[in-house]
């Protein structure tokens, strides 16, 4: 028996019965929450509880990412969005076309996602319009967070569902 053999008869190579993929989905979701508008979550709560400078702090690295992002969106918005909806549909042809097991996983993990990312962008052209500043700044940074983890609640248990399907599926084969 060589080792390539070995390995694959101890890890199952499939997409939702082997344990990275779980934990790849746990991460991109646990970040996706974490990191509000690319801010991280932590200092939301530090500038809600102490005020003052951590408020400060918030309110120049939100306008900062708001900038970037929305300067990104105006620059290059047209061409993300086509590669974007080129890869999804791609992805989703090879994932329930063709049947392709890791196309499937890839297409769950990153199609909510795209969701994540539209509403990051609202929530950015927000705070950039209405020009958003201390509690209200902060009371829209943590709706932008509930409905990523909403997204992320959903995604997970449809993948959950989806993937439980697939491997029942497959071990009856």
């Amino acid at each position: 028996m060589d080792i390539y053999t070995t390995l694959f008869e101890v890890i199952d190579m499939r997409s939702f019965s082997n344990l990275w993929f779980w934990i790849a989905l746990a991460v991109v979701w646990s970040s996706a929450s974490y990191w509000v508008l690319g801010v991280p979550f932590d200092m939301i709560q530090r500038a809600k509880r102490s005020k003052g400078e951590a408020l400060a702090d918030l309110e120049a690295i939100v306008d900062v990412k708001v900038r970037r992002m929305l300067t990104i969106g105006e620059v290059s918005g047209l061409w993300v969005l086509g590669f974007l909806s080129f890869a999804l549909t791609a992805m989703g042809v090879m994932a329930f076309l063709y049947w392709v097991e890791f196309a499937q996983a890839v297409f769950l993990m990153f199609l909510p996602l795209t969701f994540v990312g539209m509403q990051t962008l609202s929530t950015a052209v927000k705070i950039r319009d209405r020009q958003l500043a201390g509690d209200d700044l902060i009371r829209a940074l943590m709706k932008q967070r509930f409905w990523t983890q909403v997204i992320g609640i959903i995604a997970v248990f449809v993948t959950a569902m989806f993937g439980m399907w697939q491997n029942l599926e497959l071990g009856a084969l």
